[in-house]
């Protein structure tokens, strides 16, 4: 039995609960233990030292203290010097020990399990890749000669491809862009390479995803280029969000973002009021300049325990930069703008306040950015109006709302609240096109008729007054009924916008949608709902002219001047898919008994709406879909007018939604200056902000996913020991990925944890095998999983596949595993060859749309 004192000497009496609450002995581990040395290479410690640093005070603590110092001699780790000195073998491999002493080659020491409260090293975590199943032992040098690390081996500074006591040799360098791959590696993606080159993780100098850095060109390796980062030029951020651990004083944070490959750590004056477990925010202080070292970093902000809603939604705020407030001078601004409209103004613009107008948005809605009016003309045609928000009256060039708009660059849409690119004022009130208020406008004016034929279009300033908001219900009550105020005008429109999206089709426009995920969330933002959004006509009427006024207008612009150069305009490109990426994306439909052919005369835009009719209903439907998106371009911002493929547009812009989205009042403002005679803008300077807004696009994108991810997580931990049908989205050798039709929630079934059978990975044909029953698992299969855990930490959901009664798992020797590396194109996308996790995820629940986007449109219009 434990004794309750380190010694026999008379103690006042005291409360027993109350010293149970005070004085629990923090544990002791191997963690802690080596962080001490790790973080001071050279230095030699005794054991009082020791103690001293971990806050020891009882004599289990002293007697674990000891025992973890004997295993660290054992292992090598620590060498005794004489008496009950100390000190660390360094070891030029280890390179700089990141979180919790976790060396990169797993040469941390191990514990038997987690210490109450202790540090967690990253290995620790939900495997993310087949190398992090790698057990313990000797670790082969990947990237450098032929070697191991044995246990016992002190003298480590003459191994094979050790840079300790060396001179680094003089070599050719590259500038590029890390793209962090996972905690193992990343890839530099540089114009001056023809590929992208891997560059280790313990070779990355502590450079971060995003940031420029200079690389010095290595051997090849398996005929890919290395090589290893000698300067980090340009950091996008020095700051970190994670779970902060923290004992004998001091913390360490463990980012959420699961590529990081360090943590930081927090020495005491800088916790500020961070509690162990706490989510937070830190700013990296110091960076290291030697091996054996870490970041150090101060506590900013601290949102709560983890795991709380607001602790994790906060969180992902600032994990992806994202603003919490706007500046108090940007908020002066916008309210001192007067909201009453001079008749001057008025008499400037061309008046369609007699004219039936209405807006059709999401029934949440509050920032009505688009209206649409309707008139018949004499003869016989309509006059149809796509009516903008007039933002750049109100936010001028130079002001504090002008820069923090371009810095924003765009509305974030989580799962729970809106994060809006311009202050309430602007967008909620004098901006929004709010039902019986007269507004200034920008318009796309056209005269159509009922075939969709268009014969003329007007651009310009306007002053409109809606008469009608509709939700989409509403607007689709009346397609559907016919019956109600303005069912004619609606049905009007919805007809010629039928039409409108056939012609698209016919031109090679393509036809996927994602599902748009959404959540019925209580009072305190607890999920208890969730459904998919369906996308009915009412939402396509808007979508069609929409994409007809971003049409128009960028080909207005674009042949306002007949010969090159061509008037600088911001457009949305699209380019069309690399070969390699549809052919491989082809060889995975044939999988599922779909034949794609993508040679040189192919249709691609025919055979992809091909193949989405073909899946339509079927079980492989989601996941088909969502790795046809992937093998497509990413649309982006350009002033080169490149044309949209997905779209099938010659030419295309974003005009419609300049409440949300920076590039739109771009386009307003040069629409408007090119309208007045203009001479061409500088093309540099707005290349600079369309490339700012396409990289802040993508980050609220992952941000937005990000939310939903955490609150499936939250749903399904309410449904633990319940049965769902699901179809396999993903197959790696240690797991099989099923996405839950009911949630669009995704987990993971580790195959070891199937009793049936002992499965494994067929990577050529995408499935799995079972050894003893032959049984076969494929990409699209239908299985029933019972949920096991929900981690809210991790955001992942756990599954445990329901198999037939009395199977056995029956394990082989000798499994074989990959080291993680499976490709890598110029897109940035990493993802295995003819197998592996779709889409290059690790597990938990997937994203299957936008939870709170403004329109639900389809992901080319977006």
């Amino acid at each position: 039995m434990k004794r309750n004192h380190d010694s026999d000497a008379p103690r006042p009496q005291r409360d027993p609960a109350r010293r149970r609450e005070q004085a629990a002995p923090a544990a002791i581990n191997k963690t802690l233990v080596f962080r001490v040395f790790a973080d001071n290479p050279g230095k030699v410690f005794n054991y009082r030292q020791l103690a001293r640093r971990l806050g020891v005070t009882t004599k289990e603590q002293r007697d674990e203290v000891f025992e973890v110092l004997k295993g660290l001699k054992k292992s090598g780790h620590i060498a005794l010097l004489q008496n009950d000195d100390y000190r660390l073998v360094e070891l030029s491999g280890r390179g700089p020990a990141p979180a919790g002493g976790r060396e990169p080659r797993g040469r941390q020491p191990q514990e038997g399990g987690e210490g109450a409260g202790g540090y967690q090293p990253r290995r620790q975590r939900p495997v993310e890749s087949p190398a992090d199943e790698l057990s313990e032992g000797p670790i082969v040098h990947r990237r450098r000669s032929a070697g191991f690390d044995l246990p016992g081996t002190t003298d480590r500074s003459r191994r094979p491809g050790s840079l300790r006591g060396q001179r680094l040799p003089e070599g050719p360098t590259i500038t590029g862009t890390v793209d962090l791959a996972n905690t193992k590696f990343a890839f530099i993606v540089s114009d001056e390479l023809a590929e992208d080159m891997r560059v280790f993780t313990d070779r990355l100098a502590f450079a971060m995803d995003g940031d420029t850095v200079r690389v010095r060109l290595g051997q090849n390796r398996d005929g890919r280029p290395t090589g290893d980062v000698v300067e980090v030029i340009e950091r996008v951020k020095e700051e970190v969000v994670g779970r902060i651990q923290m004992q004998a004083g001091f913390g360490f944070v463990q980012p959420d973002y699961k590529k990081l490959y360090f943590d930081v750590f927090v020495p005491p004056h800088a916790l500020g009021e961070a509690q162990n477990g706490d989510k937070v925010l830190v700013k990296i202080t110091e960076w290291p300049t030697e091996a054996g070292r870490q970041p150090v970093g101060e506590v900013v902000r601290t949102f709560g325990p983890a795991g709380g809603h607001e602790a994790e939604i906060n969180a992902i705020m600032a994990e992806y930069g994202l603003p919490f407030e706007f500046p108090e001078e940007v908020e002066a601004e916008a309210n001192a703008i007067p909201s009453d409209i001079s008749r001057e103004e008025i008499g400037r613009r061309r008046d369609f306040r007699a004219i039936t107008t209405f807006t059709i948005d999401p029934v949440d809605a509050k920032d009505f950015d688009d209206a649409l009016s309707l008139r018949t003309l004499e003869n016989g045609h309509y006059e149809i109006g796509v009516h903008i928000a007039d933002v750049s009256h109100y936010v001028r060039p130079g002001t504090r709302l002008e820069k923090e708009a371009k810095h924003r660059a765009t509305s974030v849409y989580l799962v729970d609240r809106t994060i809006p690119m311009l202050p309430e004022r602007l967008s909620n009130g004098l901006c929004s096109l709010r039902p019986h208020e007269d507004k200034l406008t920008f318009s796309a004016v056209f005269e159509l008729d009922e075939n969709g034929k268009l014969y003329d279009a007007w651009f310009g300033r306007t002053v409109i007054h809606s008469d009608r908001r509709f939700t989409y219900e509403e607007a689709q009550e009346r397609i559907e009924s016919g019956e109600g105020d303005y069912a004619d005008e609606v049905n009007l429109l919805n007809r010629i916008a039928k039409k409108l999206q056939a012609e698209r089709f016919r031109k090679g426009a393509i036809s996927f949608e994602a599902p748009e995920v959404k959540f019925k969330l209580d009072e305190e933002g607890k999920p208890v709902g969730v459904f998919i959004k369906e996308r009915k006509d009412a939402h396509k009427l808007i979508e069609e002219f929409m994409l007809l006024a971003n049409r128009k207008v960028a080909d207005f612009v674009f042949r306002l001047k007949p010969r090159k150069p061509r008037l600088t305009m911001v457009y949305r490109t699209h380019d069309a898919p690399d070969p390699d990426r549809l052919e491989s994306f082809a060889q995975f439909a044939r999988q599922f008994g779909h034949a794609l052919h993508f040679d040189e005369n192919t249709n691609v835009s025919k055979e992809l709406n091909k193949l989405t009719a073909e899946v339509e209903g079927k079980p492989e439907q989601s996941v088909i879909q969502a790795l046809a998106v992937r093998a497509m371009s990413k649309a982006i911002y350009t002033t080169e007018p490149l044309g949209h493929f997905g779209l099938a547009f010659d030419h295309y812009s974003h005009f419609t939604s300049p409440i949300r989205r920076y590039p739109d009042m771009m386009a307003h403002r040069l629409l408007e200056h090119y309208l007045h005679g203009g001479k061409s803008a500088d093309a540099t300077e707005l290349e600079a902000d369309c490339k700012h807004s396409s990289e802040r696009e993508k980050r609220a994108a992952q941000a937005e996913r990000a939310s939903i991810k955490y609150k499936q997580v939250e749903f399904m931990a309410e449904h633990v020991g319940e049965t769902f049908t699901g179809v396999v989205s993903g197959l790696t050798e240690w797991g099989m990925y099923v996405e839950m039709g009911e949630t669009k929630s995704e987990g993971m079934a580790r195959l070891a944890d199937i009793p049936e059978d002992y499965f494994e990975f067929d990577k050529e044909n995408m499935r799995i095998i079972g050894q003893r029953t032959g049984r076969i698992i494929k990409f699209g299969d239908k299985v029933e999983v019972i949920v096991k855990a929900a981690n809210l930490l991790d955001r992942t959901i756990d599954l445990e596949l329901v198999t037939p009664a009395g199977g056995t798992n029956q394990r082989r020797e000798g499994r074989s595993k990959s080291d993680g590396y499976a490709g890598r194109n110029r897109q940035g996308d990493d993802r295995p060859r003819g197998g592996g996790r779709p889409g290059g995820k690790s597990g938990g629940s997937k994203s299957g749309g936008s939870g709170g986007g403004k329109k639900g449109r389809s992901g080319f219009h977006r």
